[in-house]
């Protein structure tokens, strides 16, 4: 198989505004102990164990909520309704911080990418359509950026 990255998709922590009213706003991910997280259960990634990167500095927090569930959308929609913190790519949760729905909090920490790649049987490579194609795709993503410059 063959994986050619089209896009950057960075994974960001937000919540609803109402909720962090009534919590608080984490200000270190260890702080995210202290709160409900919602859980997305997906891939071979560890369970509730999520991942921040500040400068040099590498922190793994174990966090826990009262929800959990392996559909990104139902998570983002709990999110939204104010039951917690969540973890999701941003390509799915743009629309949301660019309305205010959504607050996007630990800004200044990085987690682990969610890019977004083309895969495809490595016979088909050579293949001018399957070139075509993923260069297509590299180029609409390249106009569309999730949140555009402003963060």
């Amino acid at each position: 198989m063959i994986a050619r990255r089209i896009a950057a998709n960075r994974r960001l922590i937000c919540a609803a505004p109402a909720y962090l009213e009534r919590h608080g706003t984490p200000k270190t991910p260890s702080e995210l102990a202290a709160h409900n997280c919602i859980g997305i259960r997906q891939g071979d990634e560890a369970y509730g164990t999520w991942h921040f990167t500040a400068s040099t500095k590498i922190e793994t927090v174990k966090v826990r909520g009262n929800l959990s569930t392996n559909d990104g959308e139902i998570a983002v929609n709990w999110a939204l309704a104010g039951h917690g913190l969540l973890m999701r790519a941003e390509w799915d949760v743009a629309k949301y911080l660019r309305s205010g729905r959504l607050v996007h909090v630990l800004d200044n920490y990085q987690t682990p990418p969610a890019d977004i790649y083309a895969i495809y049987p490595q016979r088909h490579q050579t293949a001018a359509r399957v070139r075509a194609f993923v260069d297509f795709l590299i180029a609409k993503f390249a106009q569309a950026t999730p949140l555009g410059s402003a963060f």
